[in-house]
This record gives structure tokens, sequence and C-alpha cells, in this order.
């Protein structure tokens, strides 16, 4: 059984294939994007895997796993244990860190609460907790001939005359005691007075360290800790003779800092936990993350008071605030004409923060004397009951724990002079260079080495495949919501590799999303290091470098949608370079993608003063109306430089965006050139069986615009309303427009069923009676849109919206596809169609993130060419992108680097392809290195 035999396959488009894999080897799956790759190898492969894996539990346990119904396959043969690596499982939750979901912070939080050592996080002192014997020991080993008082300290730094407690030492027949730091005979009158703070010791014994003393020194110890319930001092009375720094020593069986009157619970890993309350940060909850108002949204400082420099208290409602407001400018003399920015500090602190003395003004003819309680204040009230205030509030770091998300007590504790909080916050490969230094932990003690031993080998080999994956940028700190789905990927990648297993098939889809060609040959190489320990490795991959170093290929196609699911070639890359499908051509080189337009750099913007992540005061230009491509390693700054930068100035300025989460300090030029910008990412078109392609870009309402023009609609009364599945009237009610019914199976899958009353088709049986050209409108959201453009070519407005999506290579989808089973590249593709659709009008910015992710060669030729028509209209394109194919057929590329995280942030090169390929030894630039070795080919 060295083989996979999958008989039969039919699920989705697959027109039932059979396919034998070899097991143990590295294999990819590709084809252009709807062919059926993904629907192979997770549809089938993986869900018939896990689906006999559900199967052999109990009943009982199946009702708490997600079940996964059977894929329409004859049979599969020779299937062994299934692990999916897919990028939809980043979790959203703002606890999820890179270190919790690699588990390496469970480690550390084992580490810190075993072996750490506590701090005053007060002063910083250590905090040491000891046993009677440890102190004695201590004692003993001060140096000989120490003249030593040992003192047991009862009351610290408080008001009272403490009667009771001297005359409770006189009858214990204590002779002296240290009062206030004089040493006192209690046979004495002692009068202390009530109003003011004392500290009292009792002294034990006086002695001095030699041999024969020992077993004194100890009785006296004892003593000592019985009578303060667990501490103890001695003051060393000849400490300079004896060569002692310190005069007085303190000992503790408690953790208490004594210079600060602290004390502190015993560690255990909940205290490093910031999902617990005995470890989470009181002020951010754990999240390391607050809410605050953000004063540049609630102040415009280039207006005057009485322009509305104020938002809040300014437009309609507003009146009574406002005009308190400038009753309270003209009894503190604030000018309300001049720009809120000129005035003097304290004038903006009192109208932000409020005043002691009241106000008169008159409100509706009524008098009215208040005290102004700030701008601050009045937010909250006006907006007490509204998700409105959410709009002049911004994300910032706690200052209680520097974001670190723990309480300051846990991250006082140190483990090799380092807090928890320092190494979370180091990039991976810091911190594995940190923990892989034998160095680092040489001056632990011989018991403390033995505990840490077990958790930090697990800490390194994990550190040491995250850096090997190309993740060495990532900090263990890092929120899991702002990791991409390769880096997620990546991340299980790492995981798998640690965990050892053998004989499991792991189906991966696309690994190299995020990755800069530099870092392919390492993802590479993990993956290999997954198939050698004895596992079949099925990757759907478009990259070209992962695609040439696999043992075995499986193209599916030719097409896409219902013209693809066929298995075009499955053998080896030598083999498919001889063969004739579309992959094969731009593997061999027979076709490429070459649109060198380069066009010239005449107008520009300018991005200035840029201060974010890993960028420290970067200014950059980029020419307007060409197409520029934004490149760099994983990490270097490119998200933070566009995304992050300069997309919510553009959206404030441009698009007059209410909400924005500006970079403090940044400037930005050119925009005047600009009318408008559109930022095009992969989120899902929509989130229900409701959103579909149709409704989406708009051409579905013409569409019913369209039946209601024939004969039988206008006999028959019916609205444009009539033909939407979102509404009563024309849909199905008892599916209720969305043509499957949804049958809860208790511990088996849940099922989709068609509903028996409209049999899929959404609309009642009235509705379905009227139909254009012999097609009811059911037909039509079944039609792709090729078949819909044909149809419709006589009508331009529904012809111009279907010939953009077909433009993009979306040919294959359906006009009614449920919007949740497109892929992030297809959600884009179909946001790209929507705006080709509109007119016009030129000097739009255009903004993408990625935009080849799962894309085929052919589907990045096509795109290629739709974004450079963009620009021949006037436009300006700005893309994130690794895809070589893509950037060397660029006008202008900024390359950000050279490394990630802490090693990047810096404008590395710039210009046309050539030029930054040219320059690449001199630069240092990774993308000029592999953009020469591409052209080169050409």
């Amino acid at each position: 059984m060295d083989k996979i035999k999958i008989i039969g396959a039919r699920e989705h488009n697959l027109k039932n294939i059979s396919l034998e894999i070899p097991k143990n080897k590295l294999i990819v799956c590709t084809g252009i994007s709807g062919s059926g790759k993904s629907t192979l190898a997770f549809d089938t492969l993986y869900a018939e895997g896990q689906r006999r894996y559900i199967e052999s539990l109990s009943s009982y346990a199946r009702q708490f796993l997600d079940r996964v119904g059977k894929p329409d396959v004859d049979k599969i043969e020779g299937l062994t244990p299934a692990i999916a690596i897919d990028q939809k499982t980043t979790s959203k939750n703002p606890r999820s860190t890179v270190g919790t979901i690699t588990e390496i912070y469970d480690y550390l939080r084992l580490l810190y609460a075993r072996i750490g050592v506590q701090h005053c996080h007060l002063c910083g002192k250590p905090i040491s907790k000891m046993s009677a014997q440890d102190i004695i020991t201590q004692v003993l080993k001060l140096p000989e001939g120490s003249k030593i008082v040992i003192l047991a300290p009862l009351v610290r730094e408080k008001k009272g005359s403490f009667a009771d407690i001297l005359e409770s030492l006189r009858h214990k027949g204590y002779v002296r005691a240290m009062i206030d730091g004089v040493m006192v005979r209690l046979d004495e009158e002692i009068d202390l007075s009530k109003t003011k703070k004392h500290t009292l010791k009792v002294v034990i014994d006086r002695l001095i360290i030699k041999d024969d003393n020992h077993d004194r020194v100890a009785q006296d110890v004892e003593k000592a800790l019985k009578e303060s319930y667990g501490e103890v001092e001695i003051e060393i009375q000849n400490h300079d003779e004896v060569g002692m720094a310190d005069k007085l020593i303190h000992y503790s069986e408690h953790s208490a800092c004594f210079d600060c009157k602290v004390s502190f619970d015993p560690l255990e890993p909940l205290s490093f936990s910031f999902n617990s309350p005995k470890g989470a940060c009181s002020e951010c909850d754990g999240l390391g993350i607050r809410y605050a108002l953000d004063y540049d949204k609630i102040i415009d400082s280039e207006l005057p008071i009485e322009k509305g420099a104020i938002k809040i208290v300014y437009g309609f409602n507003k009146g009574y605030y406002f005009t308190f407001l400038k009753a309270f400018c003209a009894a503190e003399g604030i000018s309300i004409t001049a720009p809120f920015y000129a005035l003097e500090e304290y004038q903006k602190k009192a109208i932000l923060h409020g005043s002691v003395d009241e106000v008169e003004f008159k409100w509706q003819d009524h008098p009215i004397k208040r005290v102004w309680p700030g701008i601050v204040r009045i937010a909250y009230d006006i907006f007490k009951d509204e998700k409105d205030l959410a709009d002049y509030m911004s994300e910032k770091p706690c200052n209680i724990c520097n974001s670190h998300r723990l309480k300051r007590e846990s991250l006082a504790v140190r483990v090799a002079q380092k807090g928890i909080g320092d190494v979370i916050s180091m990039p991976l490969k810091d911190s594995y260079a940190w923990f892989a230094d034998p160095k680092t932990f040489d001056g632990l003690s011989d018991q403390n080495a033995m505990i840490a031993a077990p958790i930090l080998n697990e800490i390194r080999e994990r550190l040491f495949f995250l850096f090997d994956v190309g993740l060495g940028y990532l900090s263990l700190s890092r929120d899991a919501r702002t990791i991409s789905g390769g880096e997620a990927q990546r991340i299980r990648i790492a995981s798998q590799i640690g965990s050892g297993l053998t004989g499991v098939m792991y189906v991966l889809d696309e690994p190299s999303i995020g990755l800069h060609e530099r870092d392919t040959l390492k993802l590479i190489r993990t993956l290999r290091s997954l198939q050698e320990k004895g596992n079949t490795v099925i990757v759907v991959e478009h990259d070209k470098e992962t695609i040439e170093n696999a043992d075995y290929i499986v193209d599916i196609g030719p097409g896409a949608g219902k013209f693809g699911g066929n298995v075009v070639f499955a053998g080896t890359l030598e083999e498919m370079k001889q063969s004739n499908t579309l992959t094969a051509d731009y593997l061999s080189g027979r076709k490429q993608i070459k649109y060198f337009y380069r066009r010239e750099q005449k107008e520009w913007m300018a991005i200035n003063n840029v201060t974010l992540n890993n960028i420290t005061n970067l200014s950059v230009k980029i020419p307007l109306h060409n197409f520029v491509c934004v490149t760099g390693v994983s990490g270097s700054g490119k998200s933070s430089l566009i995304l992050q930068t300069l997309l919510p100035v553009t959206r404030e300025i441009l698009n007059h965006a209410r909400k924005i989460n500006r970079v403090a300090g940044v400037e930005v030029e050119g925009l005047e050139k600009l009318d408008k910008v559109i930022y095009l990412d992969q989120s899902p078109i929509g989130r229900t069986p409701r959103s579909n392609p149709a409704t989406y870009t708009g051409v579905m309402d013409e569409i019913r615009n369209l039946f209601t023009k024939t004969k039988e609609a206008q006999i028959r009364g019916y609205t444009a309303s009539r033909f939407s599945f979102n509404v009563k009237g024309g849909r199905c009610e008892k599916c209720q427009g969305e043509g499957e019914i949804k049958i809860e199976m208790h511990f088996l899958p849940d099922i989709m069923v068609k509903c028996d009353s409209c049999h899929g088709s959404r609309y009642n049986l009235q509705t379905l009676q009227v139909e254009y050209k012999g097609k009811t409108i059911s037909d039509v959201l079944n039609m792709s849109v090729g078949e819909a453009l044909e149809f419709f070519a006589p009508i331009p407005k529904i012809k111009a919206i279907l010939q953009t999506l077909s433009d993009v290579g979306l040919d294959y989808i359906t006009l009614g596809q449920n919007a949740v089973t497109l892929s992030g590249g297809e959600a884009q593709r179909i946001k790209l169609a929507k705006e080709l659709s509109r007119r016009d009008t030129g000097n739009t910015l255009y903004i993408l993130d990625e935009p080849t992710t799962g894309l085929h060669f052919d589907d990045v030729n096509r795109l290629t060419k739709v974004l450079h028509n963009f620009v021949e209209l006037g436009n300006s394109v700005l893309v994130i992108e690794h895809n070589l194919d893509m950037i060397k057929n660029a006008d202008y590329i900024i390359d950000m680097g050279p490394e990630g995280g802490s090693g990047g942030g810096l404008l590395v090169a710039q210009g046309n392809p050539e030029e930054v390929a040219e320059s690449w030894e001199k630069t240092g630039s990774f993308t000029g290195k592999y953009l020469a070795l591409e052209l080169n080919r050409l």
C-alpha cells in the first residue's frame, strides 16, 4: 500500500476522477483558480480521512466534535490519518498571541514559575523566600569574628505607644529592644508618642560568629522567626572591620519587600497567565491595550472653537453644550476665534478636563449656573448609551503593563536577568539565540538547572522550527489577529514538525502566501523535513519554486468551475514540462507574463516622517499614474507603510471617512492630484449564503429590472422586489430564499438538503412562471459568468458588469454562488470587477494587498493586464506584492527591508524593475537579487 487510490471522485466540480498518488512524497496539486484543486485535496482526501477517524469514536464523543460529511467519492484506498493546515484557522481572539498558539508561552510560564527570582516591582530589589535552615546557614556564613545582633522585627513604621507589646516582651524575659534605631533597655521607662510612627524590634541575642556559637546562632534565629512570624534581621556592628558592605541584613520565610512594605504571593504558572486574574494586568484585563478618547478625533486643531474645533459639541442637537462651552471660554478669557492649536496649554487643558468655578449662561431663556465638566466628561455623557463613542476612541498601549498584559509583580520576576515581558517582545530569531546560548543560564543553581532543563529543551526546539520556516521577525507577543494566513500556516507547520508524527497525510493550502522569494526555499526545506519523517505532504500551490521541487505533480483543469474538475496531468516535473497543459506552458517558458509599459514618473505623492512598528522617521516618494509594487521580505514594513500609514490618511482626506486611525506625525503630500482612494483586500464579499457575486456587483438589480419588463411580469404587476430572494413576495417562504434547509443530525454531520418546496430554485412557483428568453430568474442565478455574458450580450448595462468579471478571470463562477464558498483571491477579484464596472473618473488611487494570492500563472497574467488598464485610464495603482511575475511588470518598485522585524523598516531600493535588479549587490535588496534572476530568464 505505497499509494493512495482515489476512485470516482465527484465532489463539487470534480468529473468522476480516479487518481493514484504516491505515499510519503511531496505532492503539489496545481491548476487555474476554481479548477478543483482544493476540492480534491481538502474536500475529498482530507474530509474522508477526518470522517473515518471521527467514525471510529463513540457516538457520545462524536457529538462534541465538528462533524464531517462523507465526500462524494466511490472509494479511497490506502488513506492515512489526515491533518489539514489551511489559512482559515487564525484565531480572531484578542487574547491569542504567537506565544499562546505555538504553546511556547505555556512553557515560559512554567519556567518563570519554577525558577524565576521575584523582584519588587516598586524598587527592583530581589525578593527572597528562605526556610529557617536556609537562614541559619546564611548567618553562619558571615565572616569569622563578626559581632552581630539578632533582631526580631515586630512593628514597622506604625503609629501608637505599643505599651502592650513592650509589657509582653518584659514578661517573656527579653532585656533589650531596638526602637526607632536606638537600643533601649526594657526595664527602663519607655514612653512612645501615639501620634508618631515607630519601628520596634526585640533583641534576641548579641554574639560573635565563631565555631563555638553555631548552636546558639541556630537557636536564636529560630526564636526570632517565631517572635516575628517569619522574619529576622542581623545587624553587623563591625561590618567595616570584617569587610561586609551591608550593616543590616533582612531574612524572611515570606516573599515580601520590607523597604516598600509589599508582600508577594508564591509563584505559579497562573501568575504569568494574562487570561487569569492571578496574572492579568488589572488596567487592561490582560489585553495589553485599552480604549481611550482620541483627542485628534474630537478636536480639529486648525479650526477655532466658534467654527467647530470641538466636533462633538458642534452641529445638530448639540446647542446646549456649545452654548455652555462659549460661556466658559468667555468667563476664562479663552479666545473662540483663534485656531485651537494657538491656545495656551493650560487653556486647552481646562477645555478638555474642566474647572472648579461655576459659569453662568442662558439656555432657552432660562439662566443656568454650572461648573464646566470638560469635553472628556461631556463625551461620556453624550454617548453614554450609544455606540458612537467608539468613533472617537482609539486603541492605546496600556501604560501600566507596557502592552505585556501581565501584572507588574509578574513582570518583575527574572530568569537569567530577563523578565518574561522582555523575552516575549524579542523577535523570534533573537529569543532563539538567547535560549540557545549555553552561557545564558550559567548562573542557575544545580537544582534550578535540573528543573529548567526539560522546559528549555521544549522552548528551544519550538523556537528553532519557527525560525527555520522564515518567521524569525515575529515576536511571541504578536497579536494572532495581525498574522496573515500564510504566517499562520507556517506556524502550524513548525508545530507539526516538532510533534514528530509519522505516517500522516498533511494537506496544506498555499503555504507560500505572503512569503518572499528568498524564504520560499526555507519553506520547501521545511515541507521536505515533514515528508522525510515518513509523511505524505499534499500542497495546493501555484508557486513556481514549490512546484519545481515536488516529487509528484497533479494538475487539475483544463478550465475553472464546470470547465474544470479533470486530471489533465499527473507525474514528475520533467514529464510535466513535456505535456501541453496550461501550467506546463508557463513552467517551461512557452508562455510568459510580459507587460513592460515602463511609464515615466512625472507626478509624485510623498509620505513623510513615518514612525510605526519597525519603521523610524522614514520618508518615501510614490509616483502617481503608475503601476507601483511595494516589495520586501515578510515583516519588512510594507503593510506598516501603506495599510497602516498611507491608507487611513488618504481615506480621511480623499473619501472624508469619519473613522481614522492616523499615525501621529505623518505628513502626506500630493494628494490634491487624486480624487479618491479604493482599498481592495481579500475579506469576504458577504458572510451569509444570501450574498453572491450577482448581488455584490449590482448586476442582480439590472437583471431584476429586466425581468419586470417582460410581458408576463407586467400583466401580473410584478415589481423588481418580486425577483429578490431576500424579501417576502417572490421568494420561497419554506427556505426563505436560501434554496437549502439545514437538518440538524445530533452526533452525525448536519445535512444541507434542497428545499422540497422550490427544489433549490429559491423562488415560489408564481415567480418562476416569468421567463426572459426561456430562462427563469433561478436559471439566470445558476449560470456561470461566461454563460451569462453570452446570454445578456444585447443588454449593455448587464454585459458591462459581466465583462469585468470575465476580464479578471472569473468566467467560471456562477452568479448566485454562495459568498461563503469564495476564496480570498476570488473575493478580491469580484471587488476589482465591481470597481472596473463603475464609470471611471481617473485620478483614483487603488491599493491592493497581495492580489496574486491563490492565482495561477494564467490568472496573474490576466490580473496584471487589468491593473495596467487601470493606470492607462489615468489612475494610480499601489500593490503590496511578493509575486515576481507581477513585480517585474511594474512601472516602479519600492523595496522595504533589508530583513524583517527589527532588521527591517528601511527603504532599501526604488526605481523601475531593471534599476532595482541591477543594483541589488550595492543596495542589498533581496527583491533585486531574485528579480535579476527572473529578468535574465526572459
